[in-house]
Parts: C-alpha cells; sequence; structure tokens
C-alpha cells in the first residue's frame, strides 16, 4: 500500500500542535489517528465521541501519551464549547449517516448532522480554533435522501461561517466518496463474510459509486488544511466503479439476486455539480470549489495554478473517466489487508 504524501509544511502545520477530531471513533476518526500520531509531532490529539465502549476499545488498540478521549455529543454547545478550549485545529468527522435508518428517523439526523455542525462551528468561533475541517460526502451533492441533505446544509453552514467569524478562524469541507473498507461498509460486510457467503442480495449490478483508499482520504484532509483560506470544497479525482464488478471482484462465487434500489438510494452518485462547476478549479489530483460569495484576496493562488472548468462540466460516477477494474479492485483490497 502507497503511504500518503506528507509534505514539509503538512509537518509544520502540525507539529506541537493540539488536534480534536469529532466523532473520532468512526472509520475515519480511528484510522486517521493513528496516522496522525505516527506521521506527526503533535501535542495532543483528542478524541471525542458519544460512546465510551468505542473509546475504551481504540484507547486498548492505540497506546500513546498523546492520545485523549473526551465524553461528548455535539448536539450539546455548551459542553462542545467548554472542550474546545485550546486546540489549533478540529476535524468534523461526527456524523449519523446509515441512508435508510436516516429515511425514517429524520429528524434525529438533522440534530447531529445539521445542529451539531452548527455548534461546532459556534463553539470554534468562540474559542478561537485556527482551521475547523468538515469532512462532507458525495450524497450532498444533489441530494436524494435525508443524510445527503443534512450534509448538503453542514457544507453551506461551515461556508458561511466564514463570512462572520473572525479572520483568524477558518472553516473549509472535503467531500469525497465511498471508503474501501469503512465500518458498515458493504466491502466490510463481504470481507467478513468471505467464501462462506453462498448468495447476495444486489440493488443494481449497473448502479456506480466513487471509491478511495483511507490513504487517499487522508491526503485529502492534509491537502486541504494545508491550504485551506476559509469557504472552499476540495474534492478528490478518484475512480469509479459499478456495484456489479465490485461484487464478482470480492464473491465472485456467489449467487446474486437483484433487489432494486433502497429508499433514498441514488443510481449513480455526483461529486462536483454542474451548478458548482462555474466556481471550481482543477489542482490536479483534485477540485476545489471557492464559495459564491469570495475574498478576492484570499483566492488569488488557486487562480494562478488551476485551471478552469467548463460550464457544464459535471463530476459523475457513471460519466466519469477514471475506472477501477474487478483487478484493480481486488489489488486494493489485498493491499489493505496487509
Amino acid at each position: 500500500m502507497n503511504s500518503p504524501k506528507i509534505s514539509r509544511l503538512d509537518r509544520s502545520m502540525f507539529d506541537r500542535k493540539s488536534v480534536l477530531i469529532t466523532g473520532g471513533t468512526g472509520s475515519f476518526g480511528k484510522n486517521f489517528a493513528q496516522f496522525l500520531l505516527n506521521n506527526f509531532k503533535l501535542k495532543k490529539l483528542t478524541i471525542l465521541s458519544r460512546d465510551e465502549f468505542k473509546q475504551f476499545r481504540m484507547a486498548e488498540e492505540i497506546k500513546d501519551p498523546r492520545l485523549d478521549f473526551i465524553l461528548g455529543d455535539v448536539r450539546d454547545l455548551p459542553r462542545i464549547r467548554r472542550i474546545f478550549r485550546d486546540f489549533d485545529i478540529v476535524v468534523h468527522a461526527a456524523a449519523l449517516k446509515q441512508i435508510p435508518i436516516l429515511e425514517h428517523n429524520p429528524l434525529e439526523a438533522i440534530k447531529t448532522n445539521i445542529i451539531g455542525s452548527q455548534n461546532v462551528i459556534e463553539a470554534a468561533i468562540d474559542q478561537g480554533i485556527s482551521k475547523v475541517l468538515l469532512i462532507s460526502s458525495d450524497k450532498a451533492a444533489e441530494p436524494i435522501n435525508l443524510y445527503g441533505a443534512t450534509k448538503l446544509c453542514a457544507e453551506k453552514l461551515f461556508v458561511t461561517a466564514n463570512t462572520y467569524a473572525p479572520s483568524a478562524t477558518r472553516f473549509s469541507v472535503v467531500r469525497y466518496g465511498n471508503v474501501i473498507g469503512s465500518r458498515g461498509s458493504i466491502v466490510e460486510t463481504l470481507l467478513a463474510g468471505g467464501k462462506s457467503i453462498k448468495s447476495v442480495r444486489v440493488t443494481d449490478p449497473q448502479m456506480t459509486r466513487f471509491w478511495l483508499s483511507l490513504d487517499q482520504s487522508f491526503e485529502l484532509v492534509l491537502f486541504a488544511l494545508r491550504n485551506m483560506e476559509g469557504g472552499e470544497i476540495f474534492i478528490p479525482r478518484i475512480p469509479s466503479m459499478k456495484l456489479g464488478d465490485l461484487f464478482d471482484a470480492i464473491v465472485p462465487e456467489a449467487k446474486k439476486e437483484i433487489i432494486g434500489l433502497r429508499p433514498g438510494e441514488k443510481t449513480h452518485e455526483v461529486l462536483l455539480t454542474e451548478s458548482e462547476s462555474k466556481n471550481a478549479l482543477l489542482l490536479g489530483a483534485y477540485f476545489v470549489v471557492l464559495p459564491e460569495v469570495v475574498r478576492e484576496k484570499s483566492y488569488k493562488k488557486y487562480f494562478k495554478v488551476g485551471k478552469k472548468l467548463n460550464k457544464k462540466f459535471k463530476y459523475a460516477s457513471d460519466t466519469n473517466t477514471a475506472w477501477l477494474t474487478m483487478k484493480n479492485f481486488a489489488d486494493k483490497i489485498k493491499a489493505r489487508s496487509r
């Protein structure tokens, strides 16, 4: 597996800094915490989450004196405001994200994903946090389900927060697709079952999704934290794969039953919408979407190195120019398990 690229700027950005990850016992948070501890000279790294058992398990797995845990819920503003004292960087990964469940429990998603995100913003401003980064999802682009709608609202809150936050506090967003092997994902479920799985239920073999590795998600977060001026949405250029090919790569012998789309599911996903493309630039391996109301001086650096997109450009999983083959995907799974 290729290690994430780390620059001198990355090292100076984290050297002797205090970092907090909300939702830090989740798949991204837990792995990103280990990555930070392995590669940077942090002053401290704090995990904020609601589940004490997951914190206990994580503390057993990661033994590092710089790592500590705080129980709390992003829904609780007074608690978050108190916790956020003396941190330099906050990565906001806390969210409810199980789409079918949230379709039946919309208010719970609103409380955590929208109100919780606003609470993070308020606490960060009050405590003078330097950089605050939201972890978002491709479901936020042209959303059709409750989860996507709440993540879109969270993105809007983070982007707009820069218009009233002190200049010392900046808010930006990263938006990406499915992470290979994240907790609760179809990949993790299939790998856990292995050869014992004789039949699987497939919504639509032609369904396409964006895929990236955990290392790629770390690189995206580093890129965003290194470059953010406030208000940007950073999006990686990553490959797509058909759902049918994914099943064939992991459980080729299993019988497949086609069941159709579940509530809130799309056949194809979007990472960059056509309406966003007029404010977006291509920066090598990433897109950056600049806010409608820009502070021109802050974003000049992007126009110097970035490439403008066609007005009708749309970055969708079915029209993507980069695709994962079954062999590519199988290789990534093998690399992940090493």
